[in-house]
């Protein structure tokens, strides 16, 4: 089993941003086998939508502070040798192709070929509003964006004129390390059936994610999992060649043992392997430190 982590670039701990790669280095010799980032641009005062999607207009006050995760991902890839990299997730729709590409590709080429971008399509209208792009069209965009980053990472010179997205006729020399690219993993909200299609579709692997002690529930995964095969069998692609890494988000307070026991059990009624720890609730980033030792000796029991 694999067991990865958020680096610091979330609420409390993305004010200590500037001790990532001391976590990174740590986190690594500790045993972790991947380290995480994510995107929030902003939290709205007034949200049209919160975090649970329509009809939720609440944003956790952990969602209020967040760092680059671009550069956060930079440093944690400086500083370390072997852990994966991955992005859990980045708003693909948003940004423009060729700057995301930009700043991936030199994240991968730094980490020497560790990196797994992650995608999603977003969920707040004014991130949307405030990037000037109609929020209702960001599936669309995101369809758009994975056709361009598989030109721009594997052709040199390119172009891709889409319905959403724009590229001009231009050189793109520099690629990541991983042939023929990076593999796409991308999110999916539950019960989102276009997004579950897309992995099913497009995807290389899936980001699922569950909320310890509140939302931990193996049939739903095992549901949505088989939607996603589905999608991909009609769409000539073998389901077994796609990965799975669980988002396991842990509520405040909840004891360390609790939340292995909940990871041992997904792992035991899914067959996922891989799992990202995510706590955004930590005071300071020692403590991130210490979960990750204590939770990587928990599993490590089971």
């Amino acid at each position: 089993m694999k067991i990865g982590f958020a680096l610091p670039y979330l609420h409390n701990v993305a004010h200590q941003v500037d001790r990532t790669a001391e976590f990174a280095r740590a986190a690594e010799k500790a045993g972790a086998a991947s380290l995480w980032a994510g995107d929030r641009h902003f939290a709205a005062v007034d949200p049209t939508i919160g975090v649970g999607g329509p009809g939720d207009t609440t944003i956790p006050v952990e969602y209020r502070t967040a760092a680059d995760p671009f550069v956060v991902l930079g440093v944690a890839a400086a500083a370390t040798e072997r852990v994966q990299l991955g992005t859990n997730v980045l708003i693909a729709p948003i940004y423009a192709p060729a700057h995301l590409a930009r700043s991936l590709t030199t994240i991968d080429r730094i980490s020497g070929g560790r990196l797994i971008p992650g995608f999603g399509v977003g969920w707040s209208p004014e991130e949307f509003q405030a990037a000037n792009m109609d929020f209702t069209k960001r599936g669309a965009r995101t369809d758009e964006m994975l056709d361009a980053l598989e030109l721009l990472w594997t052709r040199d010179p390119v172009e891709y004129h889409g319905r959403h997205l724009e590229l001009p006729l231009q050189y793109a020399p520099l690629k990541p390390v991983r042939k023929p690219r990076p593999p796409f993993y991308l999110g999916a909200p539950t019960g989102a059936r276009a997004a579950l299609r897309r992995i099913g579709e497009r995807a290389d692997g899936w980001l699922p994610a569950c909320v310890v002690p509140v939302f931990v529930d193996a049939g739903t995964v095992l549901a949505q999992r088989s939607l996603i095969d589905g999608f991909a069998h009609a769409a000539g692609r073998d389901p077994a060649l796609l990965d799975t890494v669980m988002r396991v988000n842990v509520v405040e307070g909840t004891p360390l043992p609790r939340v292995a026991d909940a990871i041992k059990s997904l792992a035991e009624q899914t067959g996922i392997e891989h799992f990202m720890v995510e706590s955004m609730s930590l005071p300071h980033i020692d403590a991130s430190l210490e979960l990750v030792t204590e939770m990587l000796t928990l599993v490590e029991r089971g």
